[in-house]
């Protein structure tokens, strides 16, 4: 399993949201590529990057910020945040980043994102999906979880094995940036009943337990790593 150490950037600073909420918003380091050069020195052959000045409005997206990340920890990057065009996945993958994340897009436009994977590769892409529970049933959140499609969770993935879909980002948005523990009896159902894809689990991460008992390709461990509830060694050592 990847441990996928998570950098969220708003004006030029590191910090964490809760829920997914800018308004509540914690700042933990007024130099992001720092802290992707610690994670770097500790081990991570990964960083999960996410650009929410971008996310917000895509014209003030921090090309600037993510290319001096990707250049000073040489790690292998993924990122996102507002994801409206070609170009700007082209753009990002012009910053060195190896993988692009695309969410609300892939909801609303799904030709449009099909198009990128044949032009980009599907290797390069991640779709996120970040999905809220209701009757019984996950169904995918868009316009920054601010609104709930009527699009399933194991729907969205099926329209999109047709074109090579390789990566998935699920995030249980009630859980994001809580510490309450990831949601693993759904990320390892996915991860089982889609074993063509590298499912990646996201939200809630609080324990060294939720990354020993996740089945998935790969982890995103933020707040858990900034509240100092384990370290990256730990959580390194614990996927092993």
């Amino acid at each position: 399993m990847i441990v996928y150490p998570a950098i969220d950037v708003m004006d030029g600073k590191c910090v964490r949201l809760y829920k997914g909420d800018f308004g509540q918003q914690t700042t933990y380091s007024d130099s992001p590529g720092e802290v992707a050069l610690q994670f770097s020195k500790q081990g991570s052959d990964w960083l999960h990057l996410i650009d929410l000045d971008g996310a917000r409005s895509p014209e003030k997206r921090q090309l600037k910020v993510i290319k001096n990340i990707v250049g000073k920890s040489k790690m292998q990057v993924q990122t996102g945040g507002g994801i409206r065009a070609v170009d700007d996945v082209a753009n990002l993958l012009d910053t060195g980043v190896n993988r692009v994340i695309i969410g609300s897009l892939a909801t609303r436009k799904p030709e449009l994102v099909k198009g990128m994977f044949a032009e980009f590769g599907p290797d390069s892409i991640c779709l996120a999906a970040d999905v809220q529970s209701q009757d019984n049933e996950y169904y995918i959140a868009i316009s920054g979880w601010q609104e709930l499609s009527q699009i399933p969770l194991r729907s969205f993935i099926r329209d999109y094995l047709e074109v090579g879909l390789k990566h998935v980002l699920c995030t249980d948005i009630s859980r994001d940036g809580t510490l309450e523990g990831c949601n693993v009896d759904l990320c390892n159902a996915i991860q089982k009943e889609f074993p063509q894809i590298d499912l990646q689990a996201s939200g809630g991460v609080g324990s060294l337990n939720d990354l020993r008992n996740l089945n998935t390709a790969g982890v995103i461990v933020g707040k858990a790593l900034y509240e100092g509830t384990f370290t990256l060694a730990e959580a390194l050592e614990a996927v092993c």
